[in-house]
């Protein structure tokens, strides 16, 4: 029977067998993360180090991700996540062991979120540039896309909602633990996967690390359009993704609550951004994609601002379904316009410079909505965020039909739109 077109992607046997690994291990990552903010906030009971725990978790996004890109454009990408994961899951067990051994320090937490950090900067921007690899058609590219999003937010409706009861029921022990289980289901389907040869360019061998990473660099910025979307996403991270660090907070002194309610509201979160990619996954193509990046802004700025005046769990539920909304759909139409306008030979460069832009970006946001939360409490820094949010909105549709007109062009050369005349 074939396919819903929205679920088109799914029809290559490569991209099914690493998508159903990534949804199981997913689920357990969210958990891992909930468990680190809220332990975070247990052991010292202070947003700027809840904070600082999100910055050391994130700023390698910013440091070490646009390196890791030069590797994925000159190495076998299925070998480098297999590496990474079987990392990242020793990393979880030994987070395990200290909580249930209730040796778990600040400074432990700091340094093994820092390094699950590091490894997911290698990880993350080489899974982004991967799924080229897993599509015959690619045709059905935007849809791979499109449905990583939807990967990514279905998990991150059911996983920080389960880490939250977990916690409650049991303690982070079983957060870390469980994680360490589904994390596995992804090391198997890459090892299900063939082998694919590394990059055969001659003059890339000869080309040295850093003249790797320069060349990426030049590209990205001397275009235009890459340019201009690369720095909207950072400022989208710095000012929404700030959330997940502020909650705890909120939860305690506003509604004087426990890790099962933070769960819900991250997980709210989730479900706006699963329709947001919903949304994403039945387009046909990228076509009209960067007016949404201007309604997703202002979407997700005006859910920000709501929540910081809501008193009702059930209102403030609803206006991180809008954030939550607003912030996948800006964030995945520019991946999404990213990967259909890049050169498949420096597809991971711009990838993980998108991941340092998109996630990069967030630990700065946390460290300073961290800071300043302090100061004026984390409802009000909601509140700034969100006006900061839709500020930036407006900007980028000022600037709009510069990027439209660029990307038109693009689009054109590419075979992605018909030129002007054609009659199609």
């Amino acid at each position: 029977m074939p396919l819903p077109h929205a679920l088109r992607a799914l029809r290559h046997r490569n991209f099914r067998i690493y998508y159903t690994g990534q949804a199981i291990s997913m689920i357990g990552t969210w958990m891992q993360s909930i468990a680190n903010t809220w332990l975070a906030y247990q052991l010292s009971e202070s947003t700027a180090i809840t904070g600082l725990v999100g910055f050391m978790g994130q700023i390698p996004m910013l440091l070490v991700a646009p390196f890791a890109g030069v590797l994925g454009d000159r190495f076998e990408r299925r070998r480098i996540l297999f590496l990474a994961q079987s990392s990242l899951i020793a990393v979880s067990a030994t987070l395990a062991l200290l909580a249930g051994l209730h040796l778990i320090t600040v400074p432990l937490l700091v340094v093994l979120v820092l390094l699950t950090g590091i490894l997911s900067a290698v990880e993350t921007p080489t899974r982004q540039s991967f799924w080229v690899e897993l599509i015959g058609d690619r045709g059905d590219l935007t849809n791979a896309i499109a449905l990583n999003s939807v990967l990514m937010n279905a998990t991150r409706l059911i996983g920080p909602a389960l880490g939250g009861i977990l916690i409650a029921v049991s303690g982070e022990t079983a957060c870390y633990i469980l994680n360490v289980l589904l994390t596995l289901a992804v090391v198997a389907s890459l090892l299900r996967l063939p082998r694919s040869a590394p990059p055969q360019d001659e003059s890339r061998q000869r080309q040295s690390f850093l003249g790797g990473f320069q060349e990426g660099w030049r590209y990205a910025f001397e275009s235009h359009p890459v340019r201009v979307l690369l720095l909207v996403v950072a400022v989208l991270s710095f000012t929404i993704s700030p959330y997940a660090t502020l909650m705890p907070a909120i939860v305690v002194v506003t509604y004087a609550s426990g890790s099962e309610l933070v769960g819900y509201f991250i997980g709210a979160v989730g479900l706006g951004a699963l329709i947001g990619a919903l949304h994403l996954a039945v387009r046909k193509n990228v076509r009209g994609l960067a007016k949404w990046i201007v309604i997703a802004f202002l979407i997700a700025g005006a859910g920000a601002c709501s929540f910081a005046f809501s008193q009702s769990k059930t209102l403030s539920m609803l206006c991180l379904v809008l954030l939550g909304f607003g912030f996948i759909t800006a964030g995945a139409s520019i991946n999404t316009i990213l990967q259909s306008i890049v050169d498949d030979d420096k597809r991971s460069r711009v990838m993980s410079l998108y991941t340092a832009s998109f996630i990069g970006a967030a630990p700065l946001g946390h460290l300073a909505s961290g800071w300043l939360a302090e100061h004026i409490g984390a409802p009000r820094t909601f509140l700034v965020n969100g006006v900061a949010c839709i500020l930036a909105g407006l900007l980028f549709a000022w600037r709009l039909p510069k990027l439209r007109n660029a990307l038109r062009h693009i689009y054109i050369r590419r075979g992605i739109i018909p030129p002007p005349g054609s009659g199609q």
